[in-house]
């Protein structure tokens, strides 16, 4: 998509799972070449127990590309937000790169456990808030920063080197839930959800900014795109039974409503089925390049104007994502 594109696309970075260590750092490169080249503005670094660390791998990312900015997931229990912010001012300086933050309140109930916190849904989004707001304040003010909260607090506190006005991040927040929609409300955040259908869709909140997390397949041929969908996500009873067990213990306002949205008929592109068979966290668009572009083009309508894609599994499935992308954005101009 053009610079002057209205519609910003990420995409994201392939997790870990199953690939040697010898040759995941060439994984990481190859997928962020790709999505620089189809268009993308950035790439989504997951952060979780089981992850890489995020900072590690965006260095990679920003290394071998010339413009992508790595949007990292930032998990307030992993590091005290003053680091963050040290990690962002110093990719600055280094690579005259800007990133982009997605705050993330929670995550994995088990990872949460593990890390004996305990905290209630709807306070870890007042903590984010208080934790985001110290982040963003340290690199937009050059002054000492004194910040007393409920549950951060900081004295004096000079982040050093200063960061270019240019740099400072975008900012990310999920916002499927109604504590995390007043988060982003608070933070002046883009508003990330996992969407039901596009018709569905309720955007009556006064967000900043929204966006959707989906996966594309599209093809020009609906059929095709079926047959590759189909290939990519065959059933799994060992996969719905793990999402059956992960949807009763998960307290994520996202993973309860697409759970009960059940099935969906691939008479539209909505497609849930690789989120219950456990092989990914999104709804995907399967169809034609009109089909997708067409239910694209209503989240569009509706005020959406970030994409965050699934991680691609190829350069050539990056390109058909984009050809229904560029198709729907086109009324937006």
């Amino acid at each position: 998509m053009r610079d002057d594109r209205p519609i910003e696309v990420f995409s994201t970075c392939p997790l870990p799972n199953g690939v040697d260590g010898r040759f995941y750092a060439e994984r990481v490169a190859e997928i962020a070449s790709w999505s620089e080249d189809a268009g993308c503005k950035g790439i989504l670094v997951y952060s979780d127990n089981a992850s890489l660390d995020p900072w590690l791998l965006s260095n990679i990312i920003i290394q071998r590309t010339e413009i992508l900015c790595p949007l990292v997931a930032i998990q307030p229990v992993y590091m005290h937000p003053y680091w963050v912010a040290k990690h962002i001012t110093s990719l600055a300086q280094v690579y005259d790169r800007r990133v982009y933050l997605n705050m993330v309140a929670g995550g994995f109930k088990n990872d949460l456990e593990s890390l004996n916190d305990t905290t209630p849904h709807d306070q870890r989004y007042e903590r984010l808030v208080e934790y985001t707001a110290i982040i963003m304040r340290l690199l937009s003010t050059p002054a000492p920063l004194t910040y007393d909260g409920k549950f951060h607090k900081v004295t004096k506190l000079k982040l050093t080197p200063a960061m270019p006005d240019e740099l400072i991040p975008g900012l990310f927040v999920s916002g499927s839930s109604d504590a995390g929609v007043a988060a982003a409300r608070k933070l002046g955040a883009t508003a990330i959800k996992y969407p039901k259908p596009a018709g569905d869709e309720d955007t009556t909140d006064d967000v900043g900014g929204r966006g959707i997390r989906v996966g594309i397949i599209a093809r020009v041929k609906e059929a095709d795109a079926w047959d590759a969908a189909r290939a990519r996500f065959p059933d799994d009873r060992q996969g719905q039974l793990t999402r059956q067990l992960a949807s009763k213990v998960s307290d994520s306002a996202w993973h309860k409503q697409l759970t009960d949205l059940g099935d969906t008929a691939e008479q539209t592109p909505y497609w849930l089925a690789p989120f219950q068979n456990y092989k990914t966290m999104c709804p995907y668009l399967v169809g034609s390049y009109e089909q997708v572009a067409g239910e694209l083009a209503r989240y569009f309508s509706a005020g959406y104007r970030t994409v965050i894609l699934d991680a691609p599994t190829s350069r050539e499935e990056l390109r058909h994502s984009f050809t229904a992308l560029e198709a729907a954005a086109e009324p937006v101009r």
